[in-house]
């Protein structure tokens, strides 16, 4: 085998060694196959991983989610807007009622109190009309009692009766016949017992009454000494005189 044989085949063999050699010693930051080194691709799996400055986690931009939720904000603010409002409405409308209510409650006493005053002043009214009525059929049957009761034997009396209840025409007329009646009484001996059996009011003012009374009697005298009975139906007006209702007209009308 010649020289250069032998250095031919030991040549591939070298070649071997150094790559092998250079393989060994080869620093261990070498860039990897990409060519990238070992801390700039941690550098950029960090960056990839990390969400840019501007976004959200989710990798959306901070703006976008700002932009999503301004709706919702809006609305949470309307909703607080209307609130209030209503707490204000009910405010106000609290306050005019509190406002209101010393004045329905005067208005209201005032009525109350025109009512009661009005109800006490018709009671008094119907009260006092009805003692009036009272006060005039009593005056009327006393005044029919005595001019249907005359007796001889005190006729003085009986006759001052009559004028004791009567006033105006009807006493000027009796006075004016007691004379005349005294001796033809005592002629007959006549004697009269009277007694009311009904009385009503035709008409009543706070002055003036209208009176039907009617009464009967036993008349004795010469001519009748057992008796008979009469009727009478008189017609008496009233009038109110110094706190006395008087007679001032007497009406046989049956």
């Amino acid at each position: 085998m010649s020289a250069d044989d032998a250095r031919e085949d030991t040549a591939p063999e070298e070649s071997a060694l150094g790559d092998t050699a250079a393989a060994d010693t080869a620093p261990v930051d070498a860039a990897p196959e990409d060519g990238a080194p070992d801390g700039a691709a941690e550098d950029v799996a960090d960056k990839g991983s990390a969400a840019p400055e501007g976004t959200s986690e989710e990798g959306a931009p901070r703006g976008a989610a700002g932009e999503d939720d301004a709706p919702e904000g809006g609305r949470r603010r309307a909703g607080l807007g209307a609130a209030l409002r209503r707490i204000g409405g009910r405010t106000a409308a609290a306050a005019r009622r509190g406002r209101a209510l010393p004045a329905t409650l005067a208005v209201a006493t005032v009525a109350v109190t025109a009512l009661s005053g009005w109800l006490c002043a018709e009671v008094y009214e119907q009260r006092a009309q009805a003692q009036r009525h009272q006060d005039i059929l009593a005056a009327a049957r006393q005044s029919a009692l005595n001019f249907t009761s005359l007796d001889y034997r005190h006729y003085d009396r009986d006759s001052k009766n009559v004028l004791k209840g009567a006033t105006g025409d009807f006493k000027e007329q009796f006075a004016a016949q007691t004379g005349e009646l005294t001796k033809l009484v005592a002629a007959n001996r006549s004697v009269s017992e009277g007694q009311v059996l009904e009385a009503g009011i035709a008409r009543a003012d706070d002055r003036s009454a209208r009176v039907l009374v009617v009464a009967d009697s036993k008349v004795t005298n010469k001519a009748a000494p057992e008796g008979q009975s009469r009727t009478y139906r008189l017609q008496l007006d009233l009038v109110l005189e110094k706190g006395r209702w008087l007679t001032s007209h007497v009406e046989f009308v049956g």
